[in-house]
């Protein structure tokens, strides 16, 4: 498989081109603004290659998705998106872009994660009445609170609790809404990501944990998910499509 690498210049970046080194994957591009100019396998903008590709993986950021989806869908390359922060018109453009190219978006390139969802998607169906609050962490250097993660799991609860409440960074004096999914950000040092899901009655709690001990967990499932656009129609795909 041949890889335009968006973003490669980036922690993620990095950890995807090590992920790909050695194997049977090439990276053909690697696309940055950091790169004085373009030559050799390294461009500053995606409109400089012009070579054969079969997928795009980014790891840029959500601000490129106008020039990233238009780039992907002219050229009919498969897109895998792993950026976090879209604007609701950005997110129009990676819908409208999905209609002529397969596009995989997921907040969390993470298989255990997709795997955590399902499990607080069934835990939350199990107990309708129970409490239901997410905590996330991440090292200090994140832009974004809460994370797309935790947003995702949040998003993903509310499809078996349709009546309830995204409530983010709760705060003020008042009593909780039992219809709630509160989230809670913290921000420290190195860490990596972890996320935590807890549901709780009156009489018992469940915790779901999911932690990140390497970067390198995101690079290999987006590779993952590059590999599975390869063969698929247009559409746009997520994680659980990759854990069916």
């Amino acid at each position: 498989m041949r890889i335009i690498l968006h973003g490669s210049t980036g922690a993620m970046g990095k950890a995807v081109t090590e992920t790909v080194s050695g194997g049977t994957h090439e990276i053909v591009a690697f696309v940055s603004p950091e790169y004085i100019v373009s030559e050799g396998k390294q461009y500053r903008r995606l409109s400089d290659f012009s070579g054969k590709a079969d997928c795009i993986i980014d790891f840029s950021n959500h601000a490129a998705t106008k020039t990233l989806t238009e780039y992907a869908a002219k050229r009919g390359i498969p897109l895998v998106i792993a950026t976090t922060g879209q604007t609701p018109d950005e997110f129009a453009l990676i819908d409208e872009c999905a209609k002529s190219i397969p596009v995989f978006l997921s907040a969390n390139m993470s298989i255990g994660v997709a795997v955590l969802v399902s499990l607080a998607k069934q835990a939350a169906a199990a107990f309708p009445e129970a409490d239901i609050e997410i905590v996330e962490y991440h090292h200090n250097r994140k832009l974004d609170a809460p994370s797309g993660t935790a947003v995702m799991l949040a998003n993903a609860i509310k499809e078996v609790r349709p009546d309830s409440n995204i409530v983010e960074g709760r705060s003020g004096h008042c009593k909780r809404d039992p219809k709630d999914i509160g989230i809670s950000a913290v921000r420290l040092g190195n860490e990596v990501g972890t996320h935590e899901v807890y549901i709780a009655t009156q009489t018992q709690r469940i915790k779901l944990e999911h932690v990140a001990q390497s970067r390198s967990l995101f690079a290999e499932g987006a590779v993952r998910a590059a590999e599975f656009l390869i063969d698929k129609g247009p559409g746009l795909y997520g994680m659980k499509d990759l854990i069916k």
